[in-house]
């Protein structure tokens, strides 16, 4: 599972020119799933982003969680982040995981995230989506497990 971490000031997704949802202050997440991955792997990976001190305390250090601020979660399903593009022009996605298998662990995943008490955005999952984010930093950290 990888999952890229980007602190925002807002962002939203769109799909078919409607806005499907959007969030303040928080977290951009681009979400992908290999074939391993289990419920155990996203169990783990929702732990290590509730806990991830990457806002800043009023010391200006990086100290505080998403919980600590009260940010909120735009979650993006994202199987491009297992792209190999090193074999040709044209990168291969044999290592992400199947779309029927995926969506099932991207819905558990953001069910995990909610049941910590943090707002949820969610992109359409499969969709052909548009994000429109104001980062903030920029401060992007890449997880996997």
């Amino acid at each position: 599972m990888k999952v890229v971490v980007s602190r925002i000031l807002s962002g939203s997704c769109v799909v078919n020119n409607e806005v499907i949802s959007s969030v303040e202050r928080g977290y951009l997440l681009l979400v992908g799933f290999t074939h391993t991955d289990t419920l155990e792997t996203v169990k783990k990976m929702v732990n290590k982003i509730v806990k991830l001190r990457v806002f800043e305390d009023n010391d200006g250090k990086m100290n505080l969680s998403i919980k600590d601020v009260g940010g909120e979660i735009l979650s993006i399903s994202q199987f491009t982040l297992y792209a190999n593009p090193y074999t040709g022009n044209r990168p291969s996605f044999v290592d992400a995981l199947k779309p029927d298998v995926a969506s099932k662990l991207y819905d558990e995943f953001n069910l995990l995230l909610e049941t910590e008490q943090i707002k949820i955005g969610r992109g359409q999952f499969g969709a052909d989506m548009k994000l429109n984010i104001i980062c903030d930093g920029p401060v992007t950290i890449n997880l996997e497990f």
